[in-house]
């Protein structure tokens, strides 16, 4: 996945996990790119919310099938296609036979675990838009309870690190770590987790304006129960991601121990201006610019 193209496309749809990805040695960066933005492709399609809920899970399900199997990649309508504003996205979705055809060249064994991971993800996007079907600004819906956030979270983040790890003894062998494999799963997994309760915690206000709640509060009205429960999950949050930095500690390249700091540092900077927000500063979106971006990288090379 080094070729201009799927290049130009990664860097577009991510910055910082395309800077992540550089880093990473050449023996995995290819499954690791492509597993990337076959579950971007799914993001794309799952988040279309121009598109009807029917219309959408249709499109996963026949994405899923085609990532699982050798059947032809999926003809994706118009009507589809025009709902989606972000040209970069699009391009993505309409290069996806290249992507299949890119996961049919894979070794076997790098192959297997791009498909295991993409199908989790696929079936926590699947999840969530059942989950959310009538959900309004009016009528917003909440996750159950915290069980519920930790399984989505492993769905569409944890099950990542959990990959990471797979696919970096399948390449290197014990290159890749000087860790228990068993505990570096672990590790993985609560990372991923982690990374994507900022996510959550970071778009609380824009989801809500949706009709999403993935914080599990009684009443998502109640301002209040929500900022409660939003700085007891960023302390877990915090927790989680410090299980990146000790993943990263047995990692013996400097280059993959960077690739895996990255995310941790990002999601730092982020935590820290979240903690103590106002619901106005929430819904204004913190973000870390893009040159702190860059300043995290040289720290993380450093």
């Amino acid at each position: 996945m080094s070729g201009p193209p799927e290049t130009h496309i990664l860097k577009g749809v991510s910055r910082s996990f395309f800077l992540s990805l550089r880093l990473l040695p050449a023996a995995m960066r290819g499954a690791a790119s492509l597993g990337y933005l076959l579950a971007r492709a799914s993001d794309t399609l799952a988040d279309t919310t121009t598109a009807p809920v029917p219309q959408r899970l249709a499109a996963l399900a026949a994405f899923a099938q085609a990532v699982a199997t050798h059947a032809p990649p999926p003809c994706w309508p118009a009507t589809l296609l025009d709902t989606i504003p972000e040209p970069r996205e699009r391009e993505l979705l309409e290069r996806a036979p290249a992507l299949l055809t890119a996961l049919r060249a894979l070794p076997a064994a790098e192959s297997a675990l791009v498909r295991e991971v993409v199908a989790i993800i696929i079936s926590g996007q699947q999840l969530d838009l059942e989950r959310f079907a009538t959900a309004t600004a009016q009528q917003p819906v909440a996750l159950a309870d915290a069980a519920a956030l930790d399984d989505y979270t492993w769905r569409v983040a944890g099950c990542v690190g959990e990959f990471w790890t797979r696919l970096g003894f399948v390449t290197l062998g014990p290159r890749f770590s000087r860790g228990d494999p068993a505990i570096l799963l672990e590790q993985g997994r609560a990372y991923g987790q982690g990374l994507q309760l900022v996510n959550i915690l970071r778009d609380v206000a824009a989801d809500l304006a949706s009709g999403r709640c993935y914080l599990p509060v009684a009443d998502p009205a109640d301002r209040g129960a929500l900022l409660a429960s939003h700085a007891c999950w960023l302390e877990r949050a915090a927790l989680k991601i410090g299980h990146g930095r000790s993943y990263a500690l047995t990692l013996p390249s400097r280059r993959m121990r960077a690739a895996t700091r990255l995310p941790a540092l990002l999601a730092g900077e982020t935590l820290e201006l979240l903690r103590g927000a106002t619901w106005q500063s929430l819904q204004a979106r913190v973000k870390v610019p893009r040159r702190r971006v860059y300043a995290l990288l040289l720290r993380a090379l450093v």
